[in-house]
C-alpha cells in the first residue's frame, strides 16, 4: 500500500513541472520517470527496503515521497540543463 502512496505523491508533484520550462532530460516523460522514480527510491531507502503495508501506511508514508519526487525532478533538470549546453541550444 505504501508504494501506491509513493507513487500518487510523485505523480501529484510531477504535475507541478508544468510551470518550469521545459528543459528536462527526455522532456516531461522525463521528469514523470524523475519524479515516480525518486519519490520510490526515498521511500525505500526512508524504510529500510522494506514496502509498508495497509496497517503500516499512515501520514507520513506520504511525507516520506515528497523529498524523492522533487530530487528526482531535480536531477533530470539538471541532465536535461547540461544536454542543451552541450549542444548549444542553451546559454
Amino acid at each position: 500500500m505504501a508504494l501506491l502512496v509513493w507513487i500518487m505523491v510523485g505523480l501529484a508533484i510531477w504535475h507541478g513541472t508544468v510551470w518550469l520550462p521545459d528543459y528536462f532530460y527526455g522532456g516531461i516523460v522525463g521528469a514523470f520517470c524523475g519524479a515516480l522514480l525518486g519519490s520510490v527510491i526515498v521511500g525505500l531507502i526512508l524504510n529500510l527496503g522494506t514496502i509498508p503495508g495497509q496497517s503500516g501506511t499512515d501520514l507520513l508514508t506520504g511525507v516520506e515521497a515528497i523529498p524523492g519526487a522533487v530530487l528526482g525532478i531535480y536531477l533530470m533538470w539538471f541532465l536535461g540543463v547540461r544536454q542543451l549546453r552541450a549542444e548549444g541550444r542553451l546559454a
